[in-house]
């Protein structure tokens, strides 16, 4: 199997051209920012948060079964003043969610729900991603970190941004970045190279 290439600033810019040609996925986006930004921008109304949770499951497979139950929780969670002060503790806070009495961890779910309110400032966790920081820290040891502290929202974000200024990418966003690292992961560890993974289902 190839390997990733190293991480530049022209590697990143031709990825990113790659995104924007891929159709399906930037409609996909621009669709989820309108009812994110525009329509649905707070999380007061449950119809309004159900609404978001559905869209989301929906477009990207997030295999959440009983999205009223996980729109209930985001509700109680009051979550606008933590969203408008980037606390990245409520990712790990809205992943847990108790359906039918078990405590179920749709931690990927919780990162995209926030990003798609904040993208620059909450970039998603899924398995491609994991995947490729796993490679660049074996390839380069850009950070030193254990598979299972990507799990925590607020340490993921330190090894992104860590990821970032190794490599000298401090002009890409986070946004930017996450597209880099979901494109390429695709690309150099597709699906049949881990199960389960598909989109941006994990």
């Amino acid at each position: 199997m190839p390997t990733p290439p190293k991480p530049s600033q022209s590697l990143l810019a031709r990825y990113l051209g790659k995104w924007q040609q891929l159709e399906n996925y930037r409609l996909q986006e621009d669709s989820l920012s309108l009812l994110f930004k525009k329509l649905c921008p707070k999380n007061k109304v449950l119809e309004h948060i159900l609404l978001k949770v559905s869209t989301l499951n929906d477009f990207y497979s997030t295999n959440i079964f009983d999205t009223y139950s996980v729109a209930k929780h985001i509700l109680k969670k009051n979550i606008d003043v933590k969203l408008k002060s980037n606390n990245y503790s409520l990712v790990n806070d809205l992943a847990k969610v108790e359906i039918r009495g078990k405590v179920r961890n749709f931690y990927s779910f919780a990162s995209k729900y926030c990003s798609h309110h904040k993208p620059d400032a909450f970039p998603i966790y899924d398995s491609f991603v994991e995947l490729m920081l796993l490679h660049y820290k074996s390839a380069s040891n850009f950070a030193a970190f254990k598979k299972h502290e990507l799990k925590d929202y607020s340490r993921f974000i330190e090894i992104v941004r860590g990821f970032r200024k190794f490599y000298k990418l401090e002009k890409f966003t986070l946004r930017e970045i996450d597209v880099f690292l979901w494109l390429a992961g695709k690309e150099y560890f597709p699906r049949n190279y881990k199960r389960g993974i598909t989109n941006r289902s994990t």
